[in-house]
């Protein structure tokens, strides 16, 4: 399988760059401020926004300067959603360690979300490019809107295909889409480049957001990591959109019953079993298979939005990163 550092190799000297940008971003004078700050540097993912930004930049006219600090920017951006998504949803971990708000405090949390935020104007600021800008600031506002439409559509944790596509579109996949355009902005692309590269940010984007909606369905074993968090934090995703969609009204009722009752934590339930209830019925009416097949449909889309671009190693880093977002195992 194709290992990230191999999909990083045509940008390698320009994300060392960035890494030591976006250190240098989160470096404050103030001690608590920069425990937070280097605590949550400790723990970053797998950087594959960043990776965008970049790859698209090399894709047209090369990484500048400008593709750096937007790089940082956007990743800063997408930092400090998290942060503040955790408070939100009352989630006491990320990425296997305590969350900002469960180590220190809410306050402190929402407090650092905000010096992200204002990092992220400052940078944005010292670009000097409109279109940037306003790409960064539109994307802002997308993040809370997406958090705020999920929230309405969690009112009755139940929601329509239509409804779930939207919320991951403006959730995650916008973001993707907005590295890949900025990016190729920060290089002075055409306007076709842009909109070409956009398309395949958003459409690798909805394949990342399906991959984590079919990881809950996985064994746990082979996932390294507990499943069913969906459910249980009442996020109703794909999988079993489609399941309940495709089952007899009975059986809908009687499993939407048993995972409203697993995501309230009720005291009557034998977790485990209603667990592996759902997951049977999901995988009883091919949810997992019907969003892989969604993959399959966006994976397309995805690629036929690099036809227009001359093959090059940027190329094929962003076409073996869609293979890895599809295939990857955590």
């Amino acid at each position: 399988m194709t290992r990230i550092e191999d999909i990083r190799r045509p940008i390698e000297e320009e994300f060392r760059l960035y890494e030591k940008a976006f250190e240098q971003a989160l470096s404050s004078n103030n001690a608590l401020l920069n425990r937070v700050l280097q605590y949550i540097h400790a723990k970053r993912g797998k950087q594959l926004r960043p990776q965008l930004t970049l790859l698209a930049a090399q894709m047209c006219h090369g990484v500048t300067d400008k593709t750096i600090q937007t790089a940082v920017a956007l990743e800063l951006l997408h930092t400090a959603s998290l942060v503040h998504d955790d408070v939100v949803d009352s989630s006491p971990m990320r990425r296997g360690v305590e969350a900002v708000h469960t180590r220190w405090s809410n306050k402190v949390a929402v407090l650092v979300g905000d010096y992200l935020l204002a990092k992220v104007i400052e940078l944005v600021a010292n670009v000097r490019n409109l279109r940037i800008f306003n790409i960064i600031a539109s994307m802002g506002a997308t993040l809370s809107s997406g958090e705020l439409l999920q929230l309405h559509t969690e009112s009755g944790m139940w929601i329509s295909e239509k409804q779930y596509e939207a919320v991951i579109e403006q959730k995650t996949a916008s973001l993707f889409a907005a590295c890949m355009e900025a990016g190729a902005e920060s290089s002075g692309a055409t306007m076709r480049q842009s909109t070409a590269l956009r398309e395949f940010g958003l459409h690798l984007g909805m394949c990342f957001q399906l991959k984590d909606d079919v990881f809950d369905y996985s064994d746990s074993d082979e996932l390294g990591k507990p499943t069913m968090n969906d459910i249980r934090d009442g996020k109703v995703t794909l999988p079993l959109i489609i399941a309940l969609a495709r089952a007899e009204r009975s059986e809908a009722e009687q499993i939407r019953q048993l995972a409203e009752d697993l995501s309230n934590d009720a005291q009557h339930l034998d977790i485990f079993e209603a667990e592996q209830e759902i997951k049977s019925f999901v995988m009883r009416y091919d949810g997992v298979r019907y969003a892989y097949r969604k993959m399959q449909e966006h994976k397309i889309k995805a690629v036929e939005a690099l036809n227009t671009f001359h093959d090059s190693s940027a190329k094929n880093s962003l076409l073996a990163l869609l293979d890895y977002t599809i295939n990857r195992v955590h």
